[in-house]
Order: C-alpha cells, then structure tokens, then sequence
C-alpha cells in the first residue's frame, strides 16, 4: 500500500525517475500558485525571489528556515515509519502534543537535576508518551483490523482535549491567566546553536534520526521486512514474516517519533507547554512523507520547503504587499499535489486484501 506511494517500488523505476518524481507536485504547485498571483496583480517571480531571499537569504533567515524546518523533519519522519509497514497513521499531531506536555512536566517537575540528567529525562518522557499513545490503534489494526486512519485520527481530538484540560487545571503555572504550564528549568532546555535564533539541538537529532533510518531502510532484515509488508501484506506473511507484530512495532516507533518531535518543540522553542501546542506539525508531517517519497533525503528536501514558506511567508508581508494567504495558498497548493495519490491507497489496500 504505502510502498507504492512513498516510492518504496525500486525494483520498477530507475533511481533518476524516484529523485525526479517529487518535482512533478511541487512544479504543478507553483505554476498554479503563479496563476492566482499574477490574478491579484502580483509578479509571480517576483514574490518567488522574495520568497528565497527571505528564507535562505542570510545566515540568520537560513537558522530560522532550518528551526520551522525541524519539526516537519521528525513529523514526516514518525508519518513514513509507519507507511512503510503499510499503516496509514494520521495520529503524529496528537503525539506531539501528548509528548510535548510529558517533557514540559519533566522539565518544570524535577528542576533540581542538572542538565546532563534532567534534559535527556524530559526527552525520554516525551519518547515513550508518543509511543504508548500509539499502542491502542496499532493492536486495533493488527489484531482486529481495525481502520488506523480512523482511530489514529479520532485519538488526535483526545490528544488536543486531554491537554488542554490539563494545563487549564491541575499543570496551569501559578498565577497565570493563560493556558500554559510553568516554565522549565533552564537545564532542560535545547542549546541554541545559532544564538539568538530558535535554531537549537533538536536539529541535529532530526538530522541523526534521518541518517538512521536511512541505514535501518536500507542494511537491515527489519527495513526488508517493513519494505515488503508495506508493498504486499499477504506476500510478506506467506513469506514467514509477522505482519501484525509488525504493525504494532513500527505504529510504536511512529508515535515515539512524534512524541520526541513535541519534546523537542517544547524544550527548544516554547519553553513550556501551552494550548495550541502545534500548529499542525503532525498533518503537514503527511505531505512531507509522500513528497518525499519516504526516502530520508525526500524527507529531508520537503520538510526544508515546507520550512521556508512559513519562514518566509512569516516575514514576506512587511516587505512587500503581497497578503500572507498567498503563501497559504501556496502551502495548500503542494499538498494537495503531494498527496494527489492518497485515493489510490485504499483502492490498492482493498485489491490486495
């Protein structure tokens, strides 16, 4: 199912044509992008060079390009994980906010401890929340075939609920009228590695989690298993492998993925857990993963796109008057194109059934 849209068929397309092929949906994006620019008036490769200027043009807008890109990095990561054993999991936005409030209580919690031990707590907390939240869809569908879509989306309403009512009551910080936690300890906090930028650590573990899982798709028994369950179940199950445990085993690694995408949100750039934790870093992470084709520099190249637009669309409207719902369009435009082949997922599911 999900080897036929991430591009998991190898065997059937030269390398050039699987690199190539996530072009077609951006190209298609901007050309009708450029349609409704040129519509209100605007010059659409004048509003493109804007766009890259604002996003890359600096050392500065680059380090705030790479820090929007970070979470899209980890969301579209935990969204290909689960793809690749053949599960379509649309719950990565409700992990992070489930993992984003276990770091934070970590962090603001156990302030006595030092950095060496209080920062990789808050992060393992994050880890294995984002995990177990995943647990109950992945037995559902392994053991009684129940449709992850619905379950995983269902569970994001309860993520998005639960949080709220918590740092609305027994986690609101003292004092605070708003809908936050307290602050954490400054030991649980990311180190900037572009000062004063929101660039921070979470970067380089993205970028470390990217290059493993690049090596596990590609030079491990369990990539080979997750591959060929992801391109036909019931062939991967006639071939010895276990499916099901499968399943749960990478809808595990998918919510631990997304959880650590909270934690590192919330203790690299927030600082704390508040309503309205992520601005759905855990749905474009599913146009990250089909535009790039599950593959780890895909990943990589569609979470840095997608992170310079609301880079650059942030900042675009103070230099020039083109209105910020361009750039939203824009946005919508690539994945509506990227995902242009979720329709054929169930088609492909339903005739290998």
């Amino acid at each position: 199912m999900s080897a036929q849209v991430l591009g998991s068929t190898s065997f059937e397309r030269p390398r050039w044509l699987r690199i190539l092929e996530p072009l077609g949906p951006l190209a298609a994006a901007f050309a009708l992008a450029a349609l409704v620019l040129f519509a209100a008036g605007h010059n659409p490769i004048d509003v493109y060079t804007l766009l890259a200027v604002e996003a890359f043009g600096s050392s500065r807008r680059i380090a705030a390009t790479l820090s929007a890109a970070t979470p899209l990095i980890l969301t579209g990561l935990a969204t290909a994980v689960a793809f690749r054993a053949g599960a379509f999991n649309v719950g990565v936005e409700g992990c992070i906010f489930v993992g984003g409030l276990a770091a934070a209580t970590v962090g603001f919690t156990f302030v006595g401890l030092p950095a060496a031990l209080l920062l990789p707590l808050a992060l393992v907390a994050a880890v294995l929340v984002g995990s177990l939240w995943m647990l109950v869809p992945g037995l559902l569908k392994a053991r009684l075939d129940v449709d992850e879509v619905v379950t995983t989306l269902m569970l994001n309403f309860i993520a998005i609920s639960l949080t709220a009512w918590l740092v609305n009551g027994p986690l609101l910080a003292p004092g605070s009228a708003n809908s936050a936690t307290p602050m954490i300890a400054d030991a649980a906090r990311l180190p900037k590695l572009m000062p004063p930028s929101t660039l921070n650590a979470g970067f380089l573990i993205a970028i470390a989690l990217l290059g493993l899982y690049a090596l596990w798709g590609n030079r491990t028994a369990l990539g080979f298993e997750t591959r060929l369950a992801g391109m036909n179940a019931r062939f991967a199950a006639a071939s010895g492998i276990n499916v099901p445990m499968l399943v749960i085993k990478m809808m595990l690694l998918s919510g631990a993925i997304g959880g650590l995408a909270g934690g590192i949100h919330a203790l690299g750039n927030v600082g704390r857990f508040v309503a309205g934790f992520s601005p759905g870093y855990g749905f474009t992470g599913i146009a990250v993963a089909l535009l790039g084709r599950g593959s780890a520099l895909g990943i990589f190249l569609a979470a840095l796109l997608f992170g310079a637009l609301a880079n650059a669309g942030a900042t675009i409207q103070f230099f020039s008057d083109v209105p910020i719902e361009i750039v939203d369009i824009l946005q919508g435009t690539v994945m509506v194109f990227a995902v242009a082949q979720l329709g054929w997922i169930f088609v492909r599911r339903r005739a290998s059934a």
